[in-house]
Protein backbone atom coordinates (compact mmCIF):
# COMPACT_ATOMS: atom_id res chain seq x y z
CA UNK A 1 0.00 0.00 0.00
CA UNK A 2 1.56 3.18 -0.84
CA UNK A 3 1.83 6.45 1.70
CA UNK A 4 0.12 9.25 0.34
CA UNK A 5 1.56 11.94 -1.74
CA UNK A 6 3.11 14.98 0.13
CA UNK A 7 0.77 17.08 -1.65
CA UNK A 8 -2.53 15.56 0.77
CA UNK A 9 -0.28 16.19 4.04
CA UNK A 10 -1.50 19.69 4.85
CA UNK A 11 -5.51 18.74 4.30
CA UNK A 12 -4.80 15.41 6.33
CA UNK A 13 -3.50 17.53 9.24
CA UNK A 14 -6.45 19.70 9.16
CA UNK A 15 -8.41 17.22 9.26
CA UNK A 16 -7.05 15.37 12.20
CA UNK A 17 -7.08 18.94 13.95
CA UNK A 18 -11.27 18.78 12.74
CA UNK A 19 -11.32 14.94 14.04
CA UNK A 20 -10.39 16.16 17.41
CA UNK A 21 -12.12 19.29 18.05
CA UNK A 22 -15.16 17.00 16.65
CA UNK A 23 -14.91 14.18 19.39
CA UNK A 24 -14.59 16.82 22.22
CA UNK A 25 -17.60 18.82 20.84
CA UNK A 26 -19.31 15.66 20.72
CA UNK A 27 -18.33 14.66 24.35
CA UNK A 28 -19.43 18.56 25.41
CA UNK A 29 -23.00 17.75 23.59
CA UNK A 30 -23.69 14.65 24.87
CA UNK A 31 -22.75 15.65 28.76
CA UNK A 32 -25.75 17.88 28.22
CA UNK A 33 -28.14 16.33 25.78
CA UNK A 34 -29.30 12.48 24.74
CA UNK A 35 -28.67 10.89 21.55
CA UNK A 36 -31.67 11.32 19.91
CA UNK A 37 -31.25 15.25 20.47
CA UNK A 38 -27.46 15.57 19.76
CA UNK A 39 -26.52 13.32 16.74
CA UNK A 40 -29.58 13.92 14.45
CA UNK A 41 -28.34 17.72 14.59
CA UNK A 42 -24.66 17.04 14.24
CA UNK A 43 -24.89 14.74 11.58
CA UNK A 44 -27.93 16.86 9.87
CA UNK A 45 -26.21 20.31 9.54
CA UNK A 46 -23.26 18.47 8.59
CA UNK A 47 -24.42 18.34 4.66
CA UNK A 48 -25.11 22.05 4.30
CA UNK A 49 -21.80 22.89 6.07
CA UNK A 50 -19.97 20.92 4.05
CA UNK A 51 -21.70 21.91 0.58
CA UNK A 52 -21.24 25.76 1.67
CA UNK A 53 -17.34 24.89 2.26
CA UNK A 54 -16.72 22.75 -0.82
CA UNK A 55 -18.87 25.17 -3.35
CA UNK A 56 -17.69 28.88 -1.85
CA UNK A 57 -14.27 27.72 -0.83
CA UNK A 58 -12.96 24.62 -3.20
CA UNK A 59 -14.97 25.59 -6.50
CA UNK A 60 -17.09 22.32 -6.55
CA UNK A 61 -19.70 22.17 -8.94
CA UNK A 62 -23.26 20.44 -8.12
CA UNK A 63 -25.97 20.74 -11.13
CA UNK A 64 -29.62 22.09 -9.97
CA UNK A 65 -30.90 18.93 -9.01
CA UNK A 66 -28.14 18.21 -7.20
CA UNK A 67 -28.64 20.89 -4.83
CA UNK A 68 -32.19 20.22 -4.31
CA UNK A 69 -31.64 16.68 -3.54
CA UNK A 70 -29.39 17.41 -0.99
CA UNK A 71 -31.73 20.32 0.44
CA UNK A 72 -34.29 17.83 0.54
CA UNK A 73 -32.08 15.12 2.63
CA UNK A 74 -31.30 18.11 5.14
CA UNK A 75 -34.24 19.24 5.80
CA UNK A 76 -35.29 15.39 6.11
CA UNK A 77 -32.38 14.83 8.30
CA UNK A 78 -33.01 17.89 10.63
CA UNK A 79 -36.58 17.16 11.24
CA UNK A 80 -36.04 14.00 12.37
CA UNK A 81 -33.68 15.97 15.17
CA UNK A 82 -37.08 17.94 16.25
CA UNK A 83 -38.77 16.49 19.50
CA UNK A 84 -41.75 17.63 20.91
CA UNK A 85 -42.82 21.29 20.37
CA UNK A 86 -39.51 21.81 18.65
CA UNK A 87 -35.62 21.87 18.75
CA UNK A 88 -35.27 24.63 20.69
CA UNK A 89 -37.02 23.12 24.11
CA UNK A 90 -33.84 21.44 24.61
CA UNK A 91 -31.09 22.17 26.47
CA UNK A 92 -29.40 25.10 24.70
CA UNK A 93 -25.54 24.23 24.98
CA UNK A 94 -26.23 20.85 23.89
CA UNK A 95 -27.82 22.47 20.41
CA UNK A 96 -24.66 24.61 20.31
CA UNK A 97 -22.06 22.01 20.82
CA UNK A 98 -23.89 19.78 18.63
CA UNK A 99 -23.87 22.60 15.93
CA UNK A 100 -20.02 23.30 16.72
CA UNK A 101 -19.98 19.04 15.92
CA UNK A 102 -21.50 19.75 12.77
CA UNK A 103 -18.60 22.30 11.96
CA UNK A 104 -16.06 20.12 12.89
CA UNK A 105 -17.63 17.38 10.70
CA UNK A 106 -18.26 19.60 7.86
CA UNK A 107 -13.88 20.47 8.12
CA UNK A 108 -12.72 17.12 8.57
CA UNK A 109 -15.27 15.74 5.71
CA UNK A 110 -14.31 18.37 2.99
CA UNK A 111 -10.36 18.49 4.31
CA UNK A 112 -10.63 14.87 3.54
CA UNK A 113 -12.52 14.66 0.35
CA UNK A 114 -10.07 17.31 -1.01
CA UNK A 115 -7.03 15.45 0.47
CA UNK A 116 -7.69 12.26 -0.64
CA UNK A 117 -7.51 13.58 -4.44
CA UNK A 118 -4.07 14.61 -3.63
CA UNK A 119 -2.77 11.53 -2.18
CA UNK A 120 -2.55 9.56 -5.21
CA UNK A 121 -3.68 6.50 -3.06
CA UNK A 122 -6.70 6.54 -1.30
CA UNK A 123 -6.67 3.53 1.18
CA UNK A 124 -2.81 4.51 2.32
CA UNK A 125 -4.41 8.17 3.48
CA UNK A 126 -7.43 6.35 5.31
CA UNK A 127 -4.58 4.27 6.60
CA UNK A 128 -2.53 7.19 7.80
CA UNK A 129 -5.28 9.18 9.19
CA UNK A 130 -6.82 6.22 11.46
CA UNK A 131 -3.36 6.13 13.09
CA UNK A 132 -2.83 9.60 13.68
CA UNK A 133 -6.24 10.16 15.02
CA UNK A 134 -6.18 7.69 17.41
CA UNK A 135 -3.67 8.75 19.58
CA UNK A 136 -4.47 12.56 20.49
CA UNK A 137 -7.60 11.98 21.96
CA UNK A 138 -6.83 8.07 23.55
CA UNK A 139 -3.54 10.41 25.88
CA UNK A 140 -6.06 13.31 26.01
CA UNK A 141 -8.82 10.83 28.14
CA UNK A 142 -5.91 9.32 29.30
CA UNK A 143 -4.50 12.31 31.16
CA UNK A 144 -7.88 14.00 32.07
CA UNK A 145 -9.69 10.54 33.14
CA UNK A 146 -7.56 7.94 33.03
CA UNK A 147 -8.69 5.14 35.71
CA UNK A 148 -12.11 5.56 34.30
CA UNK A 149 -11.03 5.16 30.50
CA UNK A 150 -8.66 2.38 31.65
CA UNK A 151 -12.13 0.80 33.13
CA UNK A 152 -13.95 1.13 30.21
CA UNK A 153 -11.15 -0.02 27.85
CA UNK A 154 -11.17 -3.11 30.32
CA UNK A 155 -15.02 -3.92 30.65
CA UNK A 156 -15.88 -3.07 27.15
CA UNK A 157 -12.84 -4.14 25.04
CA UNK A 158 -14.52 -6.73 22.73
CA UNK A 159 -17.31 -3.45 21.99
CA UNK A 160 -15.02 -1.37 21.07
CA UNK A 161 -13.00 -3.16 18.78
CA UNK A 162 -16.25 -3.77 17.40
CA UNK A 163 -17.26 -0.49 17.22
CA UNK A 164 -14.15 0.81 16.29
CA UNK A 165 -13.59 -1.84 13.62
CA UNK A 166 -17.37 -0.76 12.04
CA UNK A 167 -16.57 2.95 12.30
CA UNK A 168 -12.95 2.18 10.04
CA UNK A 169 -14.60 0.13 7.91
CA UNK A 170 -17.14 3.15 7.05
CA UNK A 171 -15.66 6.10 6.96
CA UNK A 172 -12.93 4.48 4.87
CA UNK A 173 -15.63 3.86 1.98
CA UNK A 174 -17.21 7.15 2.25
CA UNK A 175 -13.29 8.82 1.61
CA UNK A 176 -12.89 6.77 -0.91
CA UNK A 177 -15.87 7.66 -2.75
CA UNK A 178 -14.72 11.27 -1.97
CA UNK A 179 -12.11 10.07 -4.49
CA UNK A 180 -14.34 9.50 -7.31
CA UNK A 181 -17.44 12.22 -6.91
CA UNK A 182 -19.16 15.19 -5.38
CA UNK A 183 -18.00 15.56 -1.97
CA UNK A 184 -21.37 17.29 -0.80
CA UNK A 185 -23.20 14.37 -2.44
CA UNK A 186 -21.24 12.22 -0.58
CA UNK A 187 -21.66 13.50 2.79
CA UNK A 188 -25.48 13.99 2.41
CA UNK A 189 -26.02 10.46 1.44
CA UNK A 190 -23.53 9.36 4.38
CA UNK A 191 -25.73 11.38 6.88
CA UNK A 192 -28.80 9.19 6.21
CA UNK A 193 -27.80 6.85 8.25
CA UNK A 194 -29.90 8.80 11.02
CA UNK A 195 -33.12 7.45 8.91
CA UNK A 196 -31.70 4.13 9.63
CA UNK A 197 -31.16 5.31 13.58
CA UNK A 198 -35.18 6.66 13.20
CA UNK A 199 -35.96 3.12 11.94
CA UNK A 200 -34.34 1.74 14.58
CA UNK A 201 -35.74 3.57 17.57
CA UNK A 202 -39.24 2.59 15.80
CA UNK A 203 -39.26 -0.36 15.47
CA UNK A 204 -36.49 -1.76 18.48
CA UNK A 205 -37.33 0.66 21.17
CA UNK A 206 -41.08 1.13 20.08
CA UNK A 207 -40.82 4.65 19.94
CA UNK A 208 -43.70 6.59 17.88
CA UNK A 209 -44.01 7.45 14.41
CA UNK A 210 -46.20 10.50 13.52
CA UNK A 211 -46.45 12.44 9.84
CA UNK A 212 -43.43 14.23 10.60
CA UNK A 213 -40.86 11.18 11.22
CA UNK A 214 -42.82 9.80 7.71
CA UNK A 215 -42.10 13.20 5.86
CA UNK A 216 -39.04 13.31 6.59
CA UNK A 217 -38.14 10.28 5.37
CA UNK A 218 -39.98 10.57 2.42
CA UNK A 219 -37.82 13.58 1.81
CA UNK A 220 -34.55 12.19 2.54
CA UNK A 221 -35.81 9.04 0.40
CA UNK A 222 -36.43 11.18 -2.52
CA UNK A 223 -33.35 13.12 -2.02
CA UNK A 224 -31.26 9.54 -2.48
CA UNK A 225 -33.03 8.76 -5.61
CA UNK A 226 -32.63 12.13 -6.99
CA UNK A 227 -28.98 11.79 -6.47
CA UNK A 228 -28.47 8.66 -7.72
CA UNK A 229 -30.17 9.33 -11.33
CA UNK A 230 -28.57 12.79 -11.85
Amino acid sequence: MDHPAPASWPFLAASLACHFGYKVGLVRAYSHGGFAQVYPIARGAAPLLVTLWAVGLFGESLAPAQVAAIGAIILGVLTLALRGRGLFVHDRRAVGFALLTAVFISGYTVFDGIGVRHAGSPHGYVVWLFILDTVPFLLLALRVHKKQTLSVMRRRWLLGLIAGGMSLAAYWLVVWAMSLGSIPVVSALRETSIVFAALIGIFLFKEPMGARHVGAAAAVAAGVIILRVF
